[in-house]
């Protein structure tokens, strides 16, 4: 499905009937990646909207600088187009969770719940930015196989790598697929993204922290830092998964996030 927002078209999903789940991807994948929670969401009673952020899938980039900010005003246009008023689960994974903290800052009356798995609430170290901002030269130059060949093996975990090689195959084609232009475009809104620290005293929505145990990007220990700054959130931690649980252990995944929206009836 495809909704000019903004004066940009973006491509989503949106499976079910029921309260509303939106699903924001992490960095470089799409949509894609959430097939199965769309499924699983869905199935439990529940309308499953999963949107492709400027730049990746189906999305156009447009021609503003890429920021959380301009995701999260994008997520709120969408829904308006869809006509969805109500207050919304937003699950978010890694910058997907990025996305979902300027949401909180921007759009406090549009969440439910939130969902926020292996992602980090601290903002990018000085090293940290000037390395995305050389990634983003090299995309542009080389293509987008520099990130992909530098990114997969961080982030699937340990286990998936030895053990399900479908998986890394799968992560590998959805991050293939990514335009460089998109790529480098995230990259700078990444490198650019606020300490999102002072949000998390701020959030009076039910939440759940999701990690995966192997996650060498987003470690348990920033999970549980975010746990212990949210008021009243749960803490999933996922055994023998890195730092994309919902395709590494999908069962598993699925199950936490069920769970927790089966809180919320």
């Amino acid at each position: 499905m495809e909704a000019t927002v903004r004066g940009v078209r973006l491509a989503y999903d949106d499976v079910g009937q029921g309260p509303p789940v939106v699903l924001v991807h992490a960095f470089p994948l799409n949509k894609a990646m959430w097939r199965r929670q769309v499924a699983a969401v869905a199935e439990a009673g529940w309308r499953a909207v999963a949107v492709d952020l400027r730049g990746f899938g189906g999305s156009e980039a447009g021609n503003e600088p890429f920021t959380m900010d301009l995701c999260a005003d994008d997520v709120a246009a969408l829904l308006d187009h869809l006509g969805i008023q109500e207050p919304v689960v937003l699950a978010g994974l890694s910058m997907g969770g990025y996305v979902a903290f300027a949401c909180v800052r921007r759009h406090p009356h549009r969440l439910r719940a939130l969902v926020l798995a292996d992602t980090r609430a601290e903002p990018d170290t000085e090293e940290g930015r000037a390395s995305r901002y050389d990634q983003a030269r090299r995309v542009e130059q080389e293509g987008v196989g520099v990130v992909v060949e530098a990114m997969l093996p961080r982030l699937v975990g340990e286990t998936t790598r030895a053990r399900r090689p479908e998986v890394v195959a799968e992560v590998r084609e959805i991050m293939a697929a990514a335009r460089p232009e998109g790529v480098a475009a995230a990259l700078r809104g990444l490198a650019e993204r606020p300490d999102s620290r002072p949000v998390l005293a701020k959030i009076d929505v039910p939440t759940l922290i999701v990690v995966g145990e192997e996650d060498v990007i987003t470690p348990p220990a920033l999970a549980e830092a975010m746990h212990a700054g949210i008021k009243g959130s749960r803490l999933a931690v996922i055994p023998g998964a890195g730092h994309l649980p919902n395709l590494e252990t999908p069962d598993a995944f699925n199950g936490a996030l069920i769970g927790f929206l089966e809180t919320l009836r």
